[in-house]
């Protein structure tokens, strides 16, 4: 969507982000009420033509006093929101939230399992224990917020006052006399970390999960961020998916396509044995109930539907071409439907 959002894309998009932000829904969050707020001061701004014409050319200086800058680079209708919300201090990466691609392979999203995810994340530093400040250092109380770790404005157009960390001790609320080393004063350092997830049956690809408080701890004083999730299936060399159901292509001979057979047939669950009818004709589908993915919508499972290539021989030797010339005009015609269809179609074109 982007620069092309229309009306009603930006008031659904409002809409989804009003009630996940609303302070009923979050009654244990102190800062809910804000970002509410900020909410309502940035659709205000996107529902007007006026003020959005100025914040895609101008970005969030145009809505300082006197102030222009570079266009925004708007790459969805929530990154429409997000670029907004970033001037009044609401991105996801401020309340820890980290995001991350899980890959799993065919089988895994089939019949589900357990992965480890390895990743990186913001926790407390060792070095000060999250005060910013180096061993012996004193730590004071930041005079541009009070303390309070976000400083609250004004910006044109806007008919109400918003909050943003304070940039001066970086949301935290105070300043060390000497900056932790480890951490240049932040009080969080970044860690290698690890989680189990369980990948249900039958999940698809492009689906989320999130995990509460696996994300970054962005300030001592506050629980983890959550950890949220992209689920990736990796295609399978012979497999592929369609709603419920696994699809494979299988090649068969021309005899076995004539005269009928048994093949062995890969499935998810190992080797089966499929009966080939006799006449088979290439592009037919046979199935193998209950060995698709589990169903969405009711109990059970999807079936294989496998799709039967006939194979024609690309070396023959003088005795196989004078045998297949032979069966030909044993053949015949009359005993070739499709080809009789074709050619009685062909005739009434010409």
């Amino acid at each position: 969507m982007g620069r092309s959002a229309t009306d009603g894309d930006i008031k659904a998009a409002f809409r989804r982000l009003a009630s996940q932000h609303h302070p009923d829904k979050n009654p244990g969050d102190p800062d809910s009420v804000d970002r509410f707020k900020e909410l309502n001061a940035a659709h205000q701004i996107l529902s007007d033509p006026d003020k959005r014409a100025a914040f895609d050319r101008f970005g969030e200086a145009a809505f300082r006093p006197g102030g222009a800058g570079g266009a925004v680079d708007f790459s969805g209708i929530d990154g429409l929101f997000e670029d907004i919300l970033g001037a009044f201090g609401l991105r996801g990466a401020e309340r820890g939230t980290v995001k991350k691609t899980l890959e799993v392979t065919f089988e895994e999203s089939a019949r589900g399992a357990k992965k480890e995810l390895r990743y990186e994340r913001l926790e407390t530093c060792g070095s000060c224990r999250g005060r910013g400040a180096a061993p012996g250092a004193r730590v004071d109380t930041c005079s541009a917020c009070a303390g309070r770790g976000r400083v609250r404005f004004q910006q044109a157009f806007l008919p109400i006052g918003v909050e943003r960390p304070c940039s001066r001790c970086r949301g935290s609320g105070s300043i060390p006399s000497t900056p932790c080393p480890t951490c240049d004063g932040a009080g969080v350092a970044r860690v290698h970390h690890s989680v189990m997830v369980d990948v249900p049956p039958g999940v698809e690809p492009g689906s989320t999960k999130s995990i509460a408080g696996e994300g970054n701890r962005m300030r001592p004083d506050r629980p983890p961020g959550d950890l949220e999730l992209v689920i990736g299936v990796a295609e399978h060399p012979f497999f592929r998916r369609s709603g419920d159901d696994v699809v494979a292509t299988v090649p068969i001979t021309f005899t076995q396509a004539a005269l009928g057979g048994e093949v062995d047939v890969p499935t998810l669950d190992g080797k089966v044995k499929l009966r080939i009818p006799p006449a088979s004709q290439p592009g037919t589908v046979l199935k193998i109930r209950g060995r698709g993915f589990p169903r969405r919508l009711r109990p059970g499972s999807g079936d294989q539907l496998v799709e039967v290539a006939v194979e024609v021989p690309e070396r023959l030797t003088d005795r196989a071409k004078s045998l297949l010339e032979e069966l030909g005009q044993e053949l015949g015609e009359d005993v070739q439907p499709q080809r009789r269809s074709f050619l009685e179609k062909l005739r009434s074109l010409f």
